[in-house]
């Protein structure tokens, strides 16, 4: 990835629906150019997809909570992932180190939705044995890439 590529990726995370032809005026390159540049680069796997930012607020989903996850069972890991991973209300899941196995970013309508999540979709996935659940009061800072 050269300096041409990172401009390309940077507008794209500006916006991903910026059009090829935007594009190749911010870098100075022809259209094909910019075009080949980006199929190379998905190919490569650099770009994974082409997505958008929601206005949580808005669909009401109001409730960001992140929630520590420690397993008792080492062989329920490959379900635990699995049944997880399934929960559409689950936005990130990350395999951490420290006192706690997985760290679960989630969101929700609101804290009876919450509270159903917690009751009855995690604490039944075989393997859970604590949780520690933290809700996000605002976001100052969120990123969708580097």
């Amino acid at each position: 990835m050269d300096s041409v590529d990172s401009k390309i990726v940077d507008a794209l995370k500006e916006n991903s629906r910026m059009t090829v032809s935007e594009i190749s005026k911010r870098v100075n390159l022809s259209i094909p150019a910019v075009t080949e540049r980006m199929r190379k680069m998905e190919e490569s796997g650099l770009i994974e997809a082409y997505t958008i930012k929601i206005n949580r607020a808005k669909m009401n989903y109001k409730l960001l909570a992140f929630i520590l996850v420690q397993l008792d069972r080492t062989e329920h890991i490959q379900s635990f992932r699995e049944s997880v991973t399934l929960c559409v209300s689950v936005l990130e899941c990350h395999h951490v180190a420290g006192e706690y196995d997985y760290l679960l970013k989630v969101l929700v309508e609101d804290t009876e939705h919450l509270e159903y999540f917690l009751s009855h979709t995690l604490k039944n996935i075989p393997s859970v044995q604590k949780s520690n659940t933290m809700i996000s009061l605002s976001s100052l800072k969120e990123n969708l890439n580097l």
